[in-house]
C-alpha cells in the first residue's frame, strides 16, 4: 500500500508499506479521503505543532473517511462506509470523568505528542480500534464525511457556549473551523451570524454558507456589546480583546482557535465589568455523531470543502491549504480507483 510520511519541515514522501492486519477489537479501513487540518500544516511546514516535534516519520491526517476492508469480528461488512473518531482516551481524573477527551495520556491520529508518534490516516489502509468507527447514513458521500471531525469540533464549541438558538453569534476567523462553526450556527437556529476575517476570500466563503453579515477587520471594527455568543476561531492573540469587547453584558466568549503557548497581552477589563463567560474549547466529546447527522441533513455544509487534490500531489495540497485567501478545507483523495 501507499502511505504519506512527514519526516521534517517541508519533507514529505510517498512510500510503500505492508498492508496492516487487524487484531482483536480492530477493523481495517480502506481510506478514501483525508482533510488537511491546521495541525497537519504545522507538522509539514514547521516540522512541529507547538511543543510537539516530528522526531520520526509521521503519517498525517485525522479527518478521515473510507470503507471497511476487513472486520475480523464480522460485525461490519466489507464496503461499509465509515468515518473515524480519531481519539484514544487516557486515564480519568477527578472532576473530568465525563470528559474523556481531556484525560491525560490519550492519543490522537496524526500527532507527534506521543512517542512513538500516533500515526494518522493518510494511507491506503489503516487499522483502527472498532470503537472509533462511525457508520455513515445513506446519502452522505465519503468526501463530505471527511468533514465530520472538524464539524464535531465546531459543535463541541457550540455546546460549551450553551447553544446558539435564537442568539446573535459572532465567529472571528473564517478558516475551515470558523466556517464549520458559522455554518453550524446557521443551521442550528442562530438569530444572526456574523463572520470576520482579514481576507475577502474566507469572508466570501462564509457568505456562501449562509452567514448574515461579514466584517473585514482590516477595514472595519467589530461592534462592541453586540453579540450573545462569540466564537474566537483565529487562534491569534490580538483577536481576543476585540472578542471580549464584542460580547454583550453577561455574554459568552468561546476560545476555539488554539493559541500559542506563551504569554500574550489581553485587555480583560470588558471580561470583568460585563461578567463575560470565557470558556476554552478542545477537540470534541461525542459530537461526531451529531456532525454526521447534520452533514446528511444539510448538504450545504459541504461547501466548507473547496479543493480535492490527489495524494500524489500532496505538496500542492499542503501549499493550497496554507493559502487561506484561495482555499477553505482542502481534502486529499487517497489513491482512489474511482471518485466517491
Amino acid at each position: 500500500m501507499k502511505t504519506l510520511k512527514i519526516h521534517s519541515a517541508e519533507n514529505i514522501t510517498i512510500e510503500d508499506a505492508a498492508i496492516p492486519e487487524p487484531g482483536e477489537g480492530e477493523v481495517r479501513v480502506r481510506m478514501m479521503y483525508g482533510g488537511i487540518c491546521g495541525s497537519d500544516l504545522h507538522y509539514y511546514f514547521e516540522g512541529r505543532n507547538g511543543a510537539f516535534v516530528v522526531t520520526e516519520p509521521l503519517v498525517p491526517g485525522h479527518e478521515m473517511s473510507g470503507v471497511v476492508d476487513l472486520d475480523p469480528s464480522g460485525r461490519l461488512a466489507a464496503g461499509t462506509r465509515v468515518t473515524i473518531a480519531p481519539a484514544t482516551y487516557g486515564t480519568s481524573e477527578p472532576g473530568i470523568e465525563d470528559r474523556p477527551y481531556l484525560w491525560p495520556n490519550g492519543s490522537y491520529f496524526g500527532s507527534a505528542s506521543t512517542t512513538p508518534h500516533t500515526q494518522g490516516g493518510m494511507s491506503e489502509y489503516r487499522v483502527v480500534k472498532d470503537f472509533m468507527i462511525r457508520v455513515l447514513p445513506d446519502g452522505l458521500g465519503l468526501k463530505e464525511a471527511s468533514l465530520a471531525e472538524p464539524l464535531a469540533v465546531a459543535l463541541h464549541a457550540i455546546a460549551m457556549a450553551g447553544g446558539v438558538e435564537d442568539k446573535r453569534v459572532l465567529v472571528t476567523g473564517s478558516g475551515p473551523i470558523g466556517l464549520c462553526l458559522a455554518a453550524a450556527a446557521v443551521v442550528k437556529g442562530a438569530a444572526e451570524v456574523t463572520a470576520t476575517d482579514v481576507l475577502d476570500g474566507p469572508l466570501s466563503r462564509a457568505k456562501s454558507l449562509g452567514v448574515h453579515h461579514t466584517i473585514n477587520v482590516r477595514e472595519d471594527q467589530i461592534p462592541a456589546l453586540a453579540y450573545d455568543v462569540v466564537f474566537e476561531c483565529s487562534g491569534v492573540g490580538p483577536a481576543i480583546s476585540p472578542a471580549l469587547a464584542a460580547a454583550r453584558r453577561g455574554g459568552t466568549v468561546a476560545q476555539v482557535g488554539m493559541l500559542p503557548d506563551r504569554e500574550i497581552g489581553v485587555n480583560l477589563a470588558p471580561f470583568v465589568s460585563k461578567e463575560v463567560t470565557y470558556v476554552g474549547c478542545f477537540r470534541f466529546n461525542d459530537e461526531i455523531g451529531e456532525a454526521i447527522e447534520l452533514l446528511a441533513a444539510h448538504p450545504q455544509l459541504a461547501g466548507v470543502i473547496t479543493h480535492v487534490i490527489d495524494a500524489d500531489d500532496i505538496v500542492e495540497a499542503f501549499q493550497t491549504a496554507r493559502n487561506s485567501q484561495e482555499s477553505g478545507k482542502v481534502v486529499v483523495s487517497l489513491w482512489l480507483d474511482e471518485q466517491d
